[in-house]
C-alpha cells in the first residue's frame, strides 16, 4: 500500500518560555509552521509577540525546545537560524537610509556571497518580480521611500537570502489600510516561493485573512489556535479583536 511520506514541521517549538529577569513574558507556548504554509501569531499589545519572535530567532534567551525541518537545535543563536535559511524582518525594519533601493538590497544578499554564492543579481531580479514598485525606485535613497514601500524593502532585503522561512514582526505597523492589504497579499504570496512565513500581528483581521492558520497569544500564552477562515468567524476572536467590522463581515 503506497501513501505520501508525512513531511516534518519546518519550524517547531515546544513548551517555550522566554523571561526579562523574574517577569516571564512568554509561557509554554508550543507552536509549528509547515512548509509553504503561512501562520499568524495574534494578539493585544504587551501579549508577547514580539518577545516570541525574537527568542524563536536566537535574539533573546529562551527555554524550551526548538526543531527546524525535524532537528533539535540545543542552542538557539542568530548564526544558527540564518545558516537554517531563516530570516526576520524586525518591527522598525532597520533599513540603511542613506543607501539606495539597490544597496540595501546587496546587503540582504551578503550571506550568500561570503558562501561563494554568486548569484545575487539574479536574487535580485527575483525581488523586482515580487516588488516591481523597488525597481523603479532602484537607484532612491531608502530614507525617501513611503512607509509601505520600506516595508516592502525590508521584506525584499531578507528574500535577498533565500530563506526557507521568514518572520515578519508587524510588517502592517504605520501604514494605511490599502498599503497593509497590498503588503500582506505579497507575504502570503511567497508561499509560491517556496518560502514559509511565521507573521505576528496586531492587525486580527488583516492576518486572518491571508494565513493558514494562526495562534492567539495573551498574557504571554496561547489562549486559541486553529484554522485562520475558522477564527476569522470565532465570536471570541470578532467581539475581542475584529470588532464591530467584524461582526458586519461575519453576517455578510
Amino acid at each position: 500500500m503506497s501513501g505520501s511520506t508525512p513531511t516534518q514541521p519546518l519550524l517547531r517549538i515546544e513548551s517555550f518560555s522566554v523571561s526579562y529577569g523574574a517577569v516571564e513574558a512568554v509561557h509554554a507556548v508550543d507552536l509549528q509552521v509547515e512548509p509553504g504554509e503561512v501562520v499568524t501569531v495574534i494578539g493585544p499589545n504587551g501579549a508577547g509577540k514580539t518577545t516570541l519572535l525574537a527568542a524563536a530567532m536566537g535574539l533573546l534567551p529562551s527555554r524550551g525546545k526548538l526543531y527546524f525541518d525535524g532537528d533539535p537545535l540545543p542552542r538557539i543563536g542568530v548564526e544558527a537560524m540564518v545558516a537554517r535559511g531563516v530570516a526576520l524582518v524586525p518591527e522598525k525594519r532597520e533599513l540603511f537610509g542613506e543607501m539606495s533601493v539597490e544597496d540595501n538590497l546587496l546587503l540582504g544578499g551578503f550571506s550568500r556571497w561570503w558562501r561563494g554564492e554568486r548569484d545575487q543579481r539574479a536574487r535580485m531580479d527575483e525581488v523586482f518580480a515580487i516588488f516591481p514598485r523597488l525597481q523603479e525606485r532602484r537607484p532612491q535613497l531608502a530614507s525617501t521611500l513611503s512607509g509601505g514601500e520600506r516595508q516592502m524593502l525590508a521584506i525584499g532585503r531578507a528574500l535577498m537570502a533565500r530563506p526557507r522561512l521568514l518572520m515578519l514582526d508587524e510588517p502592517s505597523l504605520g501604514l494605511a489600510p490599502l498599503i497593509v492589504r497590498e503588503v500582506l497579499q505579497v507575504v502570503a504570496s511567497l508561499r509560491d516561493h517556496g518560502v514559509s512565513v511565521l507573521l505576528v500581528e496586531q492587525n486580527a483581521r488583516a492576518a486572518l485573512q491571508v494565513a493558514d492558520r494562526a495562534y492567539v497569544l495573551e498574557m504571554g500564552a496561547v489562549a486559541l489556535q486553529g484554522r485562520a477562515a475558522e477564527l476569522l468567524h470565532d465570536r471570541r476572536i470578532i467581539d475581542t479583536y475584529l470588532g464591530l467590522g467584524g461582526r458586519k463581515a461575519e453576517a455578510a
